[in-house]
């Protein structure tokens, strides 16, 4: 009987630090389930790259941002589980999902906001509460935050004070799920060249320079750099790390 890989699900990994995330975490030989929210062809070229690598792989559709269909998700996830991938449980939730909106703390709506909360807080508490059932003992969380809740740009209010709930929310979680062995951990990027908020740290010239003026390696970040942290996460290498912020920033604004 082949021996059980393990299995590694993440949210809006399709794209981004997501996607890089996926295939890293599919190069130290884990299955792995990724999700989308709207965009099913760059989901389905993603699970074909991660079959490559000789893993299994599916994906599934999720909107973070409303817990209401978190059950029916999770049910499809038992599905898949079930026929791809011969389990019946998975052993790391990477909670990835995510958007940028840039607005001073002075002009940001309240609508704003709850999108923001909806999503990198209230959306990726309640999954991880509702995960719980599917998760192995012994497993591990791997939240995202950003160096944003460390030092402050203009702009980035709300959606910093969210990662700072959730860097707060992975030490409860760590305390709390600690007598099942399962870890909880936080990986904050600093900024990096994707599509995040418009592709603005890519694309904007001026704001990649001084970035990177402000970072002690020299540059502004890039997807490969991120994506095997959060692999190494998921490693037994890396099980006695438990309730950690892990700041991938290059050194930015020490």
């Amino acid at each position: 009987m082949e021996t059980q890989n393990k299995i590694a699900l993440v949210t809006g990994g399709s794209r981004g630090l997501g996607k890089n995330a996926a295939l890293k975490i599919a190069s130290k030989g884990f299955d792995v389930i990724i999700t989308y929210q709207s965009k099913k062809e760059e989901a389905e070229e993603t699970v074909n790259e991660i079959k490559k690598l000789g893993v299994k792989a599916a994906a599934l559709q999720l909107n973070v941002a409303d817990s209401k269909t978190f059950d029916a998700f999770f049910a499809e996830v038992k599905n898949v589980l079930k026929s791809v991938f011969q389990a019946e449980k998975f052993d790391f939730l990477i909670n990835n999902a995510g958007i940028g909106i840039h607005a001073s703390f002075a002009e940001t709506t309240e609508e704003q906001f709850d999108t923001l909360v909806n999503i990198h807080y209230k959306g990726a508490f309640f999954l991880t509460q509702k995960a719980l059932a599917l998760l192995n003992d012994g497993s591990g969380i791997i939240n995202v935050s950003t160096g944003l809740a460390r030092f402050a740009t203009p702009g980035y209010a709300a959606y910093a004070s969210m990662k700072g709930a959730m860097e707060t929310l992975t030490k409860y979680q760590a305390k709390e799920l600690g007598a099942r062995g399962i870890r909880s951990n936080i990986v904050a990027p600093g900024a990096i060249e994707t599509d995040f908020g418009g592709g603005v740290v890519r694309d904007n010239d001026q704001l990649n320079a001084g970035i990177a003026a402000n970072t002690a390696l020299g540059r502004v970040g890039l997807p490969d750099d991120i994506g095997g942290v959060v692999a190494f996460l998921c490693t037994e290498d890396a099980r006695w790390i438990n309730a950690q912020r892990i700041e991938a920033s290059g050194g930015m604004f020490l």
